[in-house]
């Protein structure tokens, strides 16, 4: 569950490292966003001479959380970290790789160009 001033590592290579949740997309009444959600961040470390600079303010998916998710068949799947993927306006993703495990979930809400580049989709 991410909440406004949660931090997330960044799963990408956008130029990124850590982000700082200010907002989530969506119902004004969303407390906490889970995996597929869209947040609005701002960049807290970045690596330099990249294209993202810090205190950037962008757009981005979560694609892992601490917090536990269960699906219909009763399979719990949980991560060790917090993490996103930044996106442009239309979705698709900034970088051209990403790093770490991705759930399945992401298909339903429609990023499967982010799918496509992830190296495990569990």
């Amino acid at each position: 569950m991410i909440q406004p001033q949660t931090m997330l590592n960044v799963a990408d290579n956008s130029g990124a490292r850590k982000l700082m949740c200010i907002r989530i997309i969506g119902a004004s009444n969303h407390r906490y966003a889970q995996i597929g959600n869209v947040i609005v961040a701002v960049i807290k470390e970045a690596v330099p001479n990249m294209s993202l600079e810090k205190s950037e303010v962008i757009r981005a998916v979560v694609v892992r959380t601490r917090k536990e998710l269960k699906r219909e068949d009763g399979m719990i799947i949980k991560y060790d970290d917090n993490a996103a993927v930044i996106i442009d306006q239309k979705g698709n993703p900034k970088g051209s790789r990403i790093f770490g495990a991705i759930t399945e979930e992401l298909r339903k809400f429609r990023f499967t160009k982010i799918l496509s580049l992830a190296p495990d989709v569990l």
